[in-house]
């Protein structure tokens, strides 16, 4: 069976991703620590006539995601990876609490890389397969008062766009995905983002990144 593995697939744009590779005839496993979203969305899908298993695992253990992929791969035929997962702190950089740079380091980034690493084997065994990985316009360019998260998302675009060079004559794809702030609860504990309903919904960046998924980096600005 093939199986697509989504990080933070609970809520946002991990859960309306999930939904829609769900009707590509592709089995969705949700991957995250939140079991009770996860069971919902599991629920969406199964309702929409897809089909999902919930994943209950923490991406910034290495051992512990690492295991979770080697036994799903011995029940599913991993097609690849959507690395959605991530966490932000905002505000002046002097004031950053020391915990909060630590998580958004081990979420955004070695999270990502601890997923791909262990996912590679994988598609590699098998040529084929994708990587995609949601790093936010913080991956393109320095924001006020976002110092360390962007510091974490320019690291991720780093580690795919490296990637993209070390296995150009496979069938193995890495695709960036640059977005601006989303209307999701990521803003429910922070005034960084005054009103975020002006900002697309998760629904309309995951319709924009099913349309251009043959694209080498997928970029979608805020509405103007």
């Amino acid at each position: 069976m093939k199986a697509l593995l989504i990080t933070g697939a609970g809520s946002g744009l991990g859960r309306e991703l999930a939904l829609l590779f769900s009707q590509n005839n592709l089995h969705i496993l949700l991957v995250g620590r939140s079991k009770d979203k996860l069971q919902r969305v599991k629920m969406e899908i199964e309702q929409l006539g897809g089909n999902a298993d919930v994943i209950q695992a923490d991406i910034r253990s290495y051992h512990e995601i690492s295991a979770k992929i080697n036994e799903l791969s011995e029940d599913y035929s991993l097609q690849g990876v959507i690395n959605n997962a991530g966490v932000g702190y905002f505000g002046p950089f002097v004031k950053m609490d020391e915990n909060e740079i630590v998580e958004m380091t081990e979420t955004n980034f070695l999270g990502t890389i601890y997923v791909t690493k262990a996912i590679l084997p994988i598609l590699e065994q098998q040529n084929s397969g994708f990587v995609m990985n949601i790093i936010s316009t913080a991956g393109l360019r320095g924001k006020v008062n976002e110092a360390a998260y962007v510091a974490s998302k320019f690291a991720v675009r780093g580690f795919t766009e490296s990637l993209q060079k070390e296995y150009e004559n496979t069938n193995i794809k890495f695709t960036p995905v640059y977005m601006g702030g989303m209307d999701t609860p990521f803003w429910e504990n922070s005034d960084h983002i005054k009103d975020p309903s002006r900002l697309r919904s998760p629904k309309e960046v995951a319709e924009i990144i099913m349309s251009q998924l043959n694209e080498e980096s997928i970029i979608i600005e805020n509405r103007k």
